[in-house]
């Protein structure tokens, strides 16, 4: 039975006002719960561009990407000299007795802030998070409200924790959105502490552990950041990967198994790096100080040539124009190309200085295309009302 028809048997059974009390009652507890199920997000990492979006803004529980906001936390203690990495941390009767994951500490052990990291970012200790929380905060529910403040300072509106681990909370929530937030975050404003998502094992008095994040085995180019799951978010994951000085972050919630979530993460991101290139990569290369003039003819003649080329490969192109200045030839090249649309993973944009004439120009070309890509892209530059040509192979 689902919560309407509940509503409305207590409209038929009950009186008005009770029943009204009552609804209102359950719109609260509604309205303050996560809504779990699944969820992703792929941006990209340096200028936060949305590259895939679904349910990015519906409440989830976040589960131990929590965890992420507490390290955060933590790395900020240590640019301002609040926490050592060296330093001490007694563990509390509270902090040993938190459930697996965990490290099982024993109260009045002590664990290092750096021991500590490493537990929380590979093993996704629970015991680990509460002794931080303790320290930077004496309870780890005033810790949740700094980390609560502190989210909604970067923008995750819509997060609330209520511990330091992720543990089940009906109000600890998040989401996608949020979550690529915080990772952008961590990887942009902590460089120096975020490679401790990459590390894929530690030891801990004897015992290693591996971390949880496959990917960092199985994708290439992924360098963090963090797994999580409980029974009602399933299984979720923050991604970041690397290739070509692009970074992509991912996040998925409600994956059916981690190895499921792991293929939807890898599917997620496979199918955003031709867009993250068309809007990050396209960049033309500076002008070299000196160059040696290319002496070729600047018209490209639509011929019919025997020669047989194949209309899959990678090695077609569009030529944008000839400029008198290298500045005009990138900026008129950038400006074109970044309104194109599906471009390939291959395509890049290059300036070529030529002479003709005695005079030397900057053609501007759009390379490493199909034909049919190169005929389809030429053709929306047309309608826009700019030149194109198309650029056949060895041409």
């Amino acid at each position: 039975m689902v919560i309407r028809d509940i509503i409305h048997i207590v409209i038929r059974w009950l009186q008005a006002p009770v029943a009204i009390m009552i609804i209102l009652l359950l719109s609260f507890f509604l309205g303050n719960t996560a809504q779990a199920g699944y969820a992703a997000i792929v941006i990209d990492s340096k200028s936060g561009k949305v590259l895939h979006s679904r349910n990015a803004d519906t409440y989830n529980y976040p589960a131990s990407l929590t965890k992420m906001m507490t390290l955060l936390l933590v790395f900020e203690a240590l640019n301002n000299n609040k926490l050592q990495l060296n330093e001490k941390l007694r563990v509390s009767s509270k902090a040993s007795k938190q459930p697996a994951s965990k490290l099982g500490l024993l109260t009045g052990q002590t664990i290092t802030v750096e021991q500590a990291i490493r537990a929380i970012s590979v093993k996704s200790a629970n015991d680990v998070a509460t002794v931080i929380a303790e320290k930077l905060a004496g309870t780890e529910s005033n810790f949740a409200k700094m980390m609560t403040k502190r989210a909604h300072q970067l923008g995750m509106n819509k997060t609330t924790f209520k511990n330091a681990s992720g543990l089940p909370h009906k109000r600890q929530r998040s989401t996608a959105r949020d979550m690529s937030i915080l990772a952008q975050t961590l990887i942009n404003k902590f460089p120096k502490y975020y490679n401790y998502f990459s590390i894929q094992s530690f030891t801990y008095k004897g015992k290693l552990y591996k971390n949880h994040n496959k990917l960092l085995q199985k994708y290439k180019g992924t360098d963090g950041i963090k797994t999580g799951y409980i029974n009602a978010s399933g299984f979720n994951l923050a991604a970041s990967t690397k290739r070509n000085g692009t970074r992509l972050i991912g996040v998925v919630f409600g994956g059916k198994t981690a190895g499921r979530r792991d293929r939807q993460m890898k599917r997620l991101l496979n199918r955003s790096w031709a867009r993250a290139e068309s809007f990050s990569l396209l960049r033309a290369r500076p002008a070299p100080k000196r160059f040696t003039p290319i002496m070729e003819t600047m018209a490209l003649k639509e011929s019919s040539s025997n020669i047989a080329f194949s209309s899959t490969s990678a090695n077609w192109g569009i030529q944008i124009g000839a400029f008198n200045r290298y500045k005009e030839a990138h900026d008129i090249g950038s400006h074109t190309v970044h309104k194109l649309v599906n471009l390939p993973f291959t395509a890049s944009l290059k300036i070529q200085a030529v002479s003709k004439s005695n005079n030397t120009l900057f053609r501007t070309r759009l390379m490493g295309l199909n034909e049919v890509r190169a005929r389809a892209s030429c053709k929306q530059i047309l309608v826009n009302g700019r030149e194109c040509k198309i650029v056949k192979p060895n041409n």
